[in-house]
């Protein structure tokens, strides 16, 4: 008999006290289940975590293994101190919250949402389980009572059979900052339900070169070792040789893909080996899903792909066949070719669709898309690290949640070609939910008649994520060389505090104009949108600017008394154009700093 459920239970959550002095108590109202669920009970409860921090969990059950229910759980709050929210998606817009989404699955975002006061502290976060399967957070705000309403959505994808299945969602109220809000649910999915991210290996957080935007598909092996040369002069330790190496086709489409064979880059080995001797570490770009309709191995996967469209097809992970053909592929490459490393990319396309059969059968081990995908990663990830057990695998957004830090170490940020803003605000979106997974840039990149300070600015709008870049260095005027040889050299000198310090990014909805990390000695800040920053820095810390307003000055401000400091400036040029003592009270501070130049100040004592 088919039943519909509506289930509410009444969630008491913290109080939080707010700067205007009064005590406000977001509290979910009318937490439901709403849907048909049909031969299974549904049922909600709940337990505190600690103060502000609570947990429901959600079950279905049912006496013999049947198709899951779509349903959803519902809620709503005040919408009181709140001007802002965060999402693990790509979106820049962080400020309008008329409507607020996120679509997560195992290879698709994240199962998160936040809500944020104007002074960057956390007022609501909302977490998910289960990031395996399809989840969808929905919320916004209503303008009759000017309330937050929120839905997450369970099995809005048709999955196979299944008798009992659980997820928590994790309610936190607290009042911190949201980047220790969004740190504590990477933290819960890690050590609360055993997604346990890959180690990452140090070369995973070293400069890196790419070819993609350089070199697109017209590689050639000498170019490509003279590249390397260059690169590893200005401070590179890795090339990641992108798309184009495995075929001779350059229509930038995947018709020829699916071989593996390198009709291009015919001497690999050797190739990888003269790299190696610059003590450089290769990396191989595979787009995994993608079987081209010229292919050779076309015909053979024939019934085993997902859906076929356009000039390829999308493989079915559930077939074990499949599986062993990827796998091989890549561990063949790393044994054969001595490669240090992969770029596994378009994962995210292991989707079903309306038209999939998902059940066992006909030669299918798994009934499950996204099963046989985490098996697929998994086994993928065992066999890599076998061979090489510092393997280094990058993973691109949007294939950046919690079960992906299980397979990879790298997190690149997705293409935005010479778009610094964006490539800041993946980068930062990255870093804040990543933990110690190694975060890359996207691939930063210029024009060479691009000014020294504007060219600049599109490494440093991502100085706190590994840097990777990808200009033609054979091409590139004497200045440009010398503005990244400066830059990228203060990185490697600082990677410690940058990569590992305390992170803070201001004013997500302002597309975070000032980003910070502190370490022990050290405090660095980037300067974006505004020439200002509020400082507290330690008794002894030394406090590096970088001044990326395109503005000529800085303005910085500290609550304490600084004492006599060393005061130096440089150009992006690494030109040292003062370097002064002087005694810095408490207060405000207006200081000259070349734009994409760097000052520091370092106490005396």
């Amino acid at each position: 008999m088919m039943k519909t459920l509506l289930t509410t239970l009444t969630l008491l959550v913290c109080s939080l006290s707010l700067s205007l002095a009064r005590t406000v108590e977001l509290t979910p109202e009318n937490l439901e289940i709403r849907g048909e669920t049909g031969p299974f009970e549904a049922t909600l409860s709940t337990r505190e975590e600690e103060p502000g921090v609570q947990i429901v969990t959600v079950k279905l059950q049912a006496d013999e293994p049947a198709k899951p229910p779509k349903f959803t759980v519902t809620w709503n709050i005040p919408s009181v101190d709140i001007q802002g929210f965060w999402l693990p998606t790509t979106k820049v817009d962080k400020a309008t919250y008329y409507t607020i989404n996120v679509t997560s699955r195992a290879a698709t975002y994240a199962p998160v949402v936040n809500l944020h006061s104007v002074a960057d502290r956390n007022r609501f976060t909302v977490a998910v389980s289960e990031a395996l399967r399809k989840v969808n957070l929905r919320g916004g705000v209503r303008e009759e009572d000017a309330r937050f309403y929120f839905s997450a959505t369970f099995f809005d994808e048709d999955e196979a059979d299944l008798d009992e299945w659980s997820a928590e969602i994790r309610f936190d109220t607290r009042d911190i900052a949201y980047e220790e809000a969004l740190a504590g649910v990477s933290s819960w999915w890690a050590e609360d339900h055993g997604m346990t991210p890959l180690a990452v290996p140090d070369a995973a957080r070293r400069p890196m070169y790419s070819t993609w935007y350089a070199f697109h598909q017209k590689l050639e092996e000498d170019e490509l070792v003279a590249e390397c040369r260059k690169a590893k002069e200005l401070g590179f330790d890795a090339i990641i040789i992108d798309d184009g190496w495995q075929t001779l086709d350059s229509q930038r489409g995947y018709a020829y893909t699916g071989d593996w064979k390198p009709e291009r880059l015919t001497r690999m080995g050797e190739m990888v080996e003269q790299i190696h001797d610059l003590e450089m570490k290769v990396l191989l770009w595979y787009s995994v899903p993608f079987v081209g309709k010229k292919s050779e191995n076309f015909s053979r996967f024939k019934g085993k792909y997902l859906r076929e469209g356009g000039d390829s097809g999308i493989l079915d992970p559930r077939y074990p066949e499949v599986r062993a053909f990827l796998i091989d592929t890549y561990a063949d490459a790393v044994k054969d070719w001595n490669l240090d490393g992969l770029k596994l990319d378009f994962i995210g396309l292991f989707q079903a669709s309306s038209s999939t059969d998902l059940t066992l059968g006909d030669g299918r081990d798994y009934a499950s898309v996204n099963e046989a995908l985490d098996r697929l990663m998994t086994d993928i990830t065992v066999e890599l690290k076998a061979i090489r057990p510092d393997i280094l695998l990058e993973f691109r957004q949007n294939y950046i949640g919690p079960l992906m830090r299980e397979y990879g170490n790298m997190f690149r940020a997705s293409d935005c070609p010479n778009m610094a803003v964006v490539n800041r605000v993946r980068t930062v979106d990255l870093r804040l939910l990543s933990g110690d997974t190694a975060v890359h840039s996207d691939m930063y990149m210029w024009n060479g008649e691009e000014t020294i300070e504007a060219a600049a600015a599109q490494l440093l709008n991502v100085i706190f994520s590994v840097p990777q870049l990808s200009v033609r260095l054979d091409t590139l005027p004497k200045e440009h060389h010398e503005m990244v040889r400066f830059w990228t050299s203060y990185w490697n000198d600082n990677r410690e505090v940058l990569l590992d310090g305390k992170f803070s990014a201001q004013r997500p909805g302002a597309n975070y104009p000032v980003v910070y990390a502190t370490g022990e000695k050290k405090l660095i800040a980037a300067l974006y949108e505004t020439p200002f920053v509020d400082l507290s820095p330690e008794q002894g810390q030394t406090v590096d600017l970088i001044n990326a307003t395109g503005e000529d000055f800085v303005t910085f401000k500290s609550d304490r008394d600084l004492g006599a400091c060393r005061v130096r400036v440089w150009t992006p040029l690494g030109e040292e154009v003062s370097d002064e003592e002087m005694t810095l009270s408490a207060g405000v501070h207006a200081l000259d700093v070349p734009s994409s130049g760097l000052l520091s100040i370092e106490p005396k004592n």
